[in-house]
């Protein structure tokens, strides 16, 4: 059997977090909570033997312990391709994460609400804050 997911950054990202996670619960568990029924899907999906089904992500990123948006933005792309799943996007909105959600609402505080443009100055103000 063929690996046709293998090195997309969604295997990549569930092989890393269900190693992050195995001091906790194992990797049947975490098919489990996922909703899988064979344990062993957890492998093919790491091993990018399988991609992740769209419907399943939900639960598997609360087994994982991921926010579901980040999750699915990775979902997605490997499930339809970059340019469909830019297309998806584009059509219907980039799925943020919690974390991104609370930058946001800081930055509507910090602005009082004047929805500020991003500027060349105030983008690289955050982008120093992530050291790029």
């Amino acid at each position: 059997m063929t690996n046709p997911y293998k090195d997309t950054p969604t295997a990549r990202f569930i092989a890393a977090r269900v190693r992050d996670l195995a001091h906790r619960k194992t990797q049947a568990e975490i098919a489990a909570e996922a909703g899988f029924v064979n344990a062993n899907f957890m492998s093919l999906l790491k091993s990018g033997k399988n991609k992740v089904p769209l419907d399943r992500v939900p639960s598997l990123a609360r087994a994982l312990e991921v926010d579901p948006a980040y999750l699915m933005r990775m979902a997605l792309d490997q499930a339809v391709g970059a340019t469909a799943a830019k297309a998806i996007i584009d059509i219907f909105g980039t799925p943020a994460t919690e974390n991104e959600i609370g930058w946001l609402h800081e930055i509507r505080d910090a602005s009082d609400n004047t929805d500020p443009r991003l500027t060349a100055r105030s983008r690289a103000a955050l982008r120093g804050i992530f050291g790029k």
